[in-house]
């Protein structure tokens, strides 16, 4: 009986210490709590800390493609204003080879002229040639009015050939006859011109013999001459 007694009692010892207490079983409770806790706090640190760095990446990735906007659009304005400037450089450079007062003859001694420069002679050139038009646009008027002038004038003179060819002729007329005629018309006029033309200055002699011509050589004085002489010639026949 008493080693029945030892063998209940070591069996009751053997389930107290292999079946946990209370107080254990509280502890672990406390303890899986505990951790699953941390674990939750922590998942939730860790997705917190994991948005921040997506939002900071997605503002750094923002930032960086407005900053790269930027840089382009800077660039197509410097590319425009250079592209404009060497226009306006090369406008200069033509113009300045058109216009033959910016050429520089002396190479030695020549210096580059400012823009100021240039305008300014290009004007001056623009000037000259209008100038220079409005002359020969006069000078093409006058002509063709002395063209015209003279057609009136050939038409005429073709006029009276035409009659004095149709005239019947009564009687020939010598060759010395036509001589003594205009040696008589020509001694007339040299008289008159020596007469009434004074050679002591150029400008003397010009203004002399513009009036001797509108007072001695007017068709109307030059057919009375004509006229006197022949009726003296017709005398002496």
């Amino acid at each position: 009986m008493e080693a029945a007694n030892d063998f209940e009692m070591v069996d009751c010892e053997l389930k107290a210490e292999s079946s946990p207490t209370v107080n254990e079983k509280q502890q672990k409770f406390n303890f899986s709590r505990t951790s699953s806790v941390g674990s939750a706090n922590y998942a939730s640190s860790s997705s917190a800390h994991n948005t921040e760095e997506e939002d900071d990446s997605d503002h750094k990735t923002s930032s960086k493609s407005k900053r790269s906007y930027k840089d382009r659009r800077r660039e197509s304005h410097q590319l425009a204003e250079q592209k404009r400037r060497d226009a306006i450089k090369k406008g200069y450079e033509d113009l300045q080879t058109l216009v033959p007062t910016c050429q520089n003859t002396d190479s030695i001694s020549a210096q580059k002229l400012c823009r100021v420069t240039v305008l300014q002679r290009a004007i001056d050139h623009l000037q000259y040639l209008m100038r220079e038009k409005k002359k020969q646009e006069e000078e093409l008027c006058m002509l063709r009015k002395d063209v015209v002038a003279m057609q009136i004038m050939r038409a005429n003179y073709e006029q009276i050939v035409s009659l004095y060819q149709n005239a019947p002729v009564a009687g020939s007329v010598s060759d010395d006859l036509k001589f003594d005629v205009f040696q008589t018309i020509m001694d007339a006029q040299f008289q008159s011109f020596d007469k009434s033309v004074a050679a002591g200055s150029f400008a003397e002699l010009s203004g002399c013999i513009i009036n001797w011509v509108e007072d001695y050589c007017k068709p109307a004085t030059l057919h009375d001459l004509t006229l006197n002489i022949l009726s003296q010639l017709a005398q002496q026949l």
